[in-house]
């Protein structure tokens, strides 16, 4: 259902600025929602769509930086697009996935290292095309952008299992319910509150 209320919003809103305006909101309460659950959960997840922790080398400082992003899943291996919310910028994690061959990931409560290959040439028009079908949202952005070209990333697992692979599709096995899980539904329900009150002024 996420899929294609939260772009029925989204077209709602008009501006790139009002978007970027928004992201913030999304971004705040999604660390918290990854506070409460340690990690397990972000706002993405809550609300239907697969949303990862990439942890990257910066390219100028050398530390690690870590981002929380949505994801399309392609099989066993993660696709991540550089869309930065629509702005005319790419995003800082994008620049520093460009000169590290490795990262880590944390999605679905696995944490593990991958490798990263940008996508470029024919394989990224395909890459684009299954990223569309998966969240139109991509498009929009794409177009608030003023047609700038996202990079695109492929991260797959240095060390592949069926599990790793499960929980980048997003089809583990249910867990018990955590004590985490009430108060991250709250945190996500704020937001949602927040995002359609800014809706509904514009």
């Amino acid at each position: 259902m996420a899929s294609t209320v939260l772009p029925r919003i989204a077209r709602r809103l008009g501006t790139q600025r009002w978007v970027m305006h928004a992201a913030g909101t999304i971004l705040a309460s999604d660390r918290a929602v990854r506070r409460i659950t340690r990690g397990r959960n972000g706002v993405l997840d809550i609300a239907g769509l697969p949303s990862l922790e990439l942890t990257v080398i910066g390219r100028k400082t050398g530390l690690p930086r870590t981002t929380s992003l949505l994801y399309v899943p392609d099989d066993d291996s993660i696709v991540l697009i550089g869309s930065n919310w629509g702005s005319p910028d790419h995003p800082s994690w994008s620049a520093n996935l460009r000169s590290a061959t490795t990262a880590t990931v944390h999605v679905g409560g696995q944490r593990f290292p991958v490798t990263v290959t940008q996508i470029t040439g024919v394989e990224r028009k395909r890459a684009w095309d299954t990223a569309v079908e998966f969240w139109p949202g991509y498009e929009m952005e794409h177009n608030l952008s003023g047609g700038r070209t996202f990079r695109i990333f492929e991260l797959r697992p240095v060390h592949p299992t069926s599990h790793l692979a499960s929980a980048i599709r997003g089809d583990t096995p249910s867990r018990p319910r955590s004590p985490y899980t009430r108060p991250a539904f709250a945190a996500a329900a704020v937001t949602v509150a927040a995002l359609w009150w800014r809706v509904r002024r514009e």
